[in-house]
C-alpha cells in the first residue's frame, strides 16, 4: 500500500473531493484530511491510501500541480514522519533548555 501525501488543500475541501479526485486512477483504501486536534478545523492538507504502486505513481504524476479547489495541489508519496523531521532537534532543545535551569 502506498501513502499519498496531498498538501495545499483549500479548508473547504472535503475527504469525497480528493477521494473522486484519486479514484480516476485506481482503486483508493482511505482518505484522511488532517485536522487540528483543539477545534478540528483543517489543517490543509490530506493523506490518500492507495493499494497499487503502480496506479499511486501514476496519481501522483498527473495530479501534482493541478487544480482543486482552485489551488493547485503538491502530491507526493508521503514520508516517514522520522524521515520528516530533523534528526535529535526535539532532544536537542530540550536538553538545552534542561541546562539552562
Amino acid at each position: 500500500m502506498t501513502t499519498i501525501f496531498v498538501g495545499n488543500l483549500s479548508f473547504q475541501t472535503t475527504e469525497s473531493e480528493v477521494r473522486n479526485v484519486f479514484e480516476r486512477y485506481g482503486r483508493v483504501n482511505s482518505v484522511r484530511i488532517a485536522t487540528e486536534r483543539g477545534s478540528g478545523t483543517p489543517r490543509g492538507f490530506a493523506f490518500v491510501n492507495m493499494p497499487g504502486m503502480d496506479d499511486a505513481e501514476e496519481a501522483i504524476a498527473r495530479l501534482n500541480g493541478n487544480s482543486l479547489g482552485g489551488r493547485s495541489m503538491t502530491v507526493n508519496e508521503a514520508r516517514d514522519r522520522d524521515d520528516a523531521r530533523p534528526h535529535g532537534s526535539a532532544t536537542g532543545r530540550r536538553s538545552a533548555l534542561l541546562d539552562a535551569l
